[in-house]
């Protein structure tokens, strides 16, 4: 059986990103490949990993798309799922000024949310050093069900959990249910990225500290915790480190895939240095590589197919050192 480096599961769709507009004044949108798991993915094979996505798209034109894609990408698709009564899942996004975004889910239900339990490809998982998942796997039972499974296979086979709660709030029908499936994410988790205002409104807090304080003292288990704050640069906290980098420089129109760029870089560095009780310092440098990465990304319209080269990334570091 082969073996891979990261195996993900969870949501591939298309983002439907706005790019221009028509003559009569329409918005144009383009088609785009997405979805936060096969982003990380994605950038994990720019880092020269092997990897590995588990999920399910739908038997139509933009299921065949991300199909295409994925493989011309070098992602293995032998867990991925074609179902035929079930659409693909399309999102529709609107960017905010400042590069910000707003989202319209067109998943009710979407194809995503039909893997079940027994359509998991477990010998990938056994397979995998890092397993990697995000909370929207779980929004409905069905999937739920197939995620807390490969949770469990990822866990027996010795692997590393990586968790992105990745809330979408418009997906839940309870945010309180949300919640519960985040929670249930942490508890099983080595490494957690979670977003600026995910983790303040996961514990309830104001401030950071005393937020990142409550989920390490709630969550011993959690080896790597990764804090992104947009525009305002990312922190890391390893059992006995922390680290705080400021956002990289960057001319930025979009920030579709950022959070995904920067998740897909950290577990790069951690597949080549193994998951360790990390220095300050080595924390610094897994922030500034992670949060240059993230930079080059919104420079671009989607995130799937454009994620950046190793020597993009290390060229851009050096230029910021100048």
């Amino acid at each position: 059986m082969t073996k891979f480096d990261v195996c993900a599961l969870g949501e591939l769709l298309i983002d439907f990103t706005e790019n221009g507009v028509s003559p009569k004044g329409n918005p144009l949108m383009e088609a785009n490949p997405g979805g936060a798991p096969c982003n990380v993915l994605a950038m994990l094979n720019k880092q020269g990993y092997k990897t590995a996505f588990i999920g399910k798209i739908g038997d139509d034109i933009f299921g065949r798309q991300l199909r295409k894609t994925v493989e011309n990408i070098g992602i293995n698709t032998e867990g991925l799922i074609t179902d035929k009564t079930v659409n693909t899942t399309l999102a529709f996004v609107h960017t905010l000024e400042g590069g910000d975004r707003e989202f319209s889910f067109y998943r009710n239900p979407g194809a995503d949310m039909m893997l079940n339990e027994n359509e998991i490809n477990e010998s990938i998982i056994q397979n995998s050093s890092i397993f990697h998942f995000g909370s929207l796997s779980m929004t409905s039972e069905i999937c739920e069900a197939a995620t807390k499974k490969a949770v469990s296979l990822a866990k027996n086979s010795g692997a590393i959990i990586s968790f992105d709660p990745n809330l979408r709030e418009s997906l839940w029908d309870d945010l309180e249910k949300a919640r519960e499936k985040i929670e249930y994410g942490l508890a099983h988790c080595d490494i957690l990225k979670i977003s600026d205002n995910e983790i303040l409104w996961l514990t309830g807090k104001n401030d950071f500290d005393d937020a990142v304080k409550a989920l390490r003292e709630k969550y011993a288990n959690i080896s790597l915790l990764l804090l992104s704050l947009g525009k305002n640069g990312s922190r890391a906290y390893s059992k006995s480190g922390s680290a705080v980098a400021p956002c990289a420089p960057a001319k930025t129109i979009e920030t579709t895939g950022a959070g995904d760029t920067f998740c897909g870089a950290v577990l790069g560095k951690v597949l080549e240095k193994g998951l360790a009780d990390y220095s300050d310092g080595e924390l610094l440098e897994i922030l500034e590589f992670a949060n240059t990465a993230a930079g080059i990304i919104t420079e671009r319209k989607g995130a799937l197919k454009v994620m950046p080269e190793l020597s993009e990334i290390y060229e851009r570091m050096e230029e910021h050192k100048q």
